[in-house]
């Protein structure tokens, strides 16, 4: 197919820079980042992000939990 197409000039420097980048013919690198584009376009929507209610959990147990050992003795005693 054979087609005229106005290129905005931020996207054709970038094409222009990749293209050279990977030494490529323009029209073939063209048609690759437009059907990676198409690709991604056509994929799944991104969903919503998920949203989670804030529970109080109580006051903390321990201090500090610099001490792996004291941690690890504190959570034994209270099994």
């Amino acid at each position: 197919m054979r087609t005229t197409l106005r290129i905005d000039d931020d996207v054709a420097a970038m094409l222009e820079q990749l293209r050279k980048k990977r030494g490529a013919a323009l029209e073939r690198f063209i048609n690759e980042a437009l059907r990676w584009g198409l690709l991604e376009m056509a994929g799944p929507k991104p969903r919503s992000p998920i949203r989670t209610r804030s529970v109080d959990l109580g006051r903390v147990q321990i201090a500090s939990i610099d001490n792996i050992g004291e941690v690890l003795a504190e959570g034994e005693a209270s099994a």
